[in-house]
């Protein structure tokens, strides 16, 4: 946020001919009107690129070959700096967006639309409920890396004295109130679902509002935000407060409720958890087949009713590119289209729980010590691991979104061409020399590990350097997200109970395993752990890591929660890439020792604008 240049002119996606003035142009019409509004959505961080999504490569889900240059990767490597900041969303460089200009320009929009003369109230009301959205989800996105900024309720006049200029950071609670209400503001007026799906998928409904609310709550509740000791007593250079001194139980409520009121609009619009119905597929499938694509699809098919907000300005194509193993095909092991680089690290592997649904540490009939031991795979399990094949026993007995999530050493890949799962399928093959194994520098797993969850089972590699990809709009809110919200802050709340075991076994059921109760109480080796509130917690964070894996909202998650230092600190691990035979291969290799301190829990603000800006102060430990 330069601020000095708030008065600059732009041109907004061309609109504007050449020596016009800018804003006289845009509000002219309806439809220049209607294309600046555009514009002010090209500011949403691009979350279906790998790299433009900063909950990708930040944190600990992905590991990356030493060659890659990613902006977010230098950030889990340790690299963040005050001087030339990484994904840079206050001024908009090095991987970011400058946010506080997308910002500015909502609030052009808000002040001249109504000049527009062409329009209906309705439609108009609509758009200034847009505007309003955006800004405040521009300012969410600032809030959660950089924790209490300067709110921009208006823009700053032509001429305003320089007093006037710097705005100072304003405390947390003030943040998010004034996000809340936008966003209250913005569902008064917003479509509760778009209607015109022609031209209209990806605008902003009262559904999106309701829910980016939840989450606005549920993240302001959370430790990170809520009474955190680290923060206390810091000051903006004025000496106001910008964290609360105790924690607040209300904040829990508020954030419960949030959640209900939007579970409760988007169910009655038709939002449901997605399951993949086969009797609109050619193919007989198996139950266990028709799971995984239940898992994969609520992803990766475009619209489905899970879907609350899908990001039409950011496609998912090349990420599925990344995530898809080169040599998946053997007989395509030359088509370098399929890059295969972005790699889960073994504790992400060794997170999702076994087929008992409770973690592998837990369950008492998991033999975790002998997890690295070698099995071969047989027909009971032809539909997880290659039969007849040597794998590592871990990858045994595990829940199905293990099985749809990650590509493995073993591991049957459904889909890409071959859709009969009776007859043969792709599987993974990464050992040294094998199809799947490092072919360059830049295009191979480091740990051994692919986020399948995130390509389209209908792709298709193809000769040369083709690869059919079956983009989809990324999923940004998806109603299973919403239910883990509810259930968290419900139990943050209330404590543990009917409602908040509910939608946890609803998401459960969809991924294949028994219920929350059944569960722990027949293998966890702890089965009181879901009665007590602190022992749901642990569940319902970990179900959530679970859920939403390789959907960028881990990194966020383990900040709020104040688990990221924990998290964060353990090596990063994967297999003996340099090995022929499967007994060196399954050898645990630790790939970088990863570090993370306290004042990683709130990103730099660049040290250029603290220099311009003297009321405003570093966040601590920069």
């Amino acid at each position: 946020m330069t601020l000095p240049t708030l008065f600059s002119c732009r041109k907004y996606l061309d609109i504007v001919p050449d020596n016009v003035a800018t804003i006289d142009y845009a509000f002219r019409l309806r439809s220049t009107a209607e294309r600046y509004l555009f514009t002010c959505y090209n500011y949403m961080p691009a979350l279906g690129n790998f790299d433009g999504n900063p909950g990708n490569a930040s944190g600990d889900e992905y590991w990356l070959p030493v060659v890659n240059n990613s902006n977010a990767w230098q950030i889990a490597r340790g690299f963040q700096n005050i001087v030339n900041s990484y994904m840079n969303y206050w001024q908009g460089n090095n991987g970011g967006k400058d946010l506080f200009e997308g910002i500015r320009q909502c609030n052009i929009f808000l002040d001249n639309v109504g000049r527009v003369p062409d329009m209906t109230e309705t439609e108009r009301n609509r758009w200034i409920a847009e505007a309003r959205f955006l800004k405040a989800y521009y300012h969410f996105w600032l809030f959660q890396m950089y924790g209490p900024i300067p709110v921009i309720r208006t823009n700053i006049p032509v001429g305003a004295s320089a007093e006037e200029v710097y705005p100072p950071r304003e405390p947390v609670d003030t943040c998010v109130n004034y996000i809340v209400e936008q966003l209250d503001l913005a569902a008064k007026d917003l479509p509760e679902k778009i209607e015109n799906e022609v031209s209209e998928l990806g605008r902003v409904t009262k559904a999106i509002a309701l829910t980016i609310k939840a989450q606005v709550l549920v993240v302001a509740a959370s430790p990170l935000f809520n009474g955190n000791p680290d923060h206390a007593g810091f000051k903006g250079p004025d000496g106001t407060l910008l964290f609360a001194n105790s924690q607040s139980q209300e904040k829990w409520v508020r954030a419960a409720k949030a959640c209900k009121e939007a579970i409760t609009l988007c169910e009655s619009l038709g939002h449901k958890l997605y399951t993949f119905n086969p009797q609109f597929f050619q193919y007989d499938i198996s139950d266990t087949t028709r799971v995984q694509l239940s898992i994969r699809n609520a992803v990766t098919e475009k619209w489905n009713p899970e879907v609350i907000w899908g990001n039409t300005n950011s496609l998912a194509q090349s990420i599925q590119a990344a995530a898809t193993p080169r040599g998946l095909d053997p007989s395509k092991v030359a088509n370098s289209a399929t890059v295969g680089n972005i790699a889960p690290p073994l504790k992400i592997a060794e997170m999702f729980y076994s087929n008992h649904g409770v973690p592998i540490t837990e369950d008492k009939t998991y033999d975790y010590s002998g997890r690295f031991k070698l099995r071969s795979g047989t027909r009971a399990y032809r539909y997880y691991l290659q039969e007849g094949y040597q794998t590592v026993a871990m990858h045994f007995d595990r829940e199905p979104r293990f099985y749809a999530d990650l590509g493995f050493d073993g591991g049957i890949w459904y889909g890409q061409g071959l859709f009969n799962d009776k007859a043969n399928l792709f599987f993974v093959s990464s050992k040294k020399g094998q199809p799947a194994s490092a072919q360059n520098q830049s295009s191979y797993s480091v740990t051994g590990y692919w986020p399948k969850k995130l390509v389209n089972f209908n792709n298709v590699i193809g000769d040369g350097t083709t690869y059919t990809i079956q983009s989809y709009p990324w999923p940004i809110l998806r109603l299973a997200n919403l239910y883990l919200l509810y259930a968290e802050a419900q139990n943050e709340a209330e404590g543990p109970s009917a409602d908040v075991y509910r939608y946890l076994n609803l998401i459960r059921e969809r991924a294949g395993i028994p219920s929350v109760e059944e569960s722990w109480t027949n293998y966890s080796r702890n089965p009181a752990k879901f009665t007590t509130k602190d022992g749901l917690r642990e569940i319902i964070q970990r179900e959530r890591l679970i859920e939403m894996a390789f959907e960028g909202q881990r990194y966020w998650d383990l900040r709020r929660w104040k688990k990221a230092a924990e998290e964060m600190n353990k090596p990063i691990t994967g297999w003996d890439l340099a090995q022929e035979d499967a007994p060196a291969y399954y050898r645990e290799k630790v790939i970088y020792n990863q570090t993370f301190t306290t004042r990683d829990y709130l990103w730099p603000i660049p040290e250029s604008e603290l220099l311009s800006n003297k009321k405003i102060n570093q966040n601590p430990g920069w």
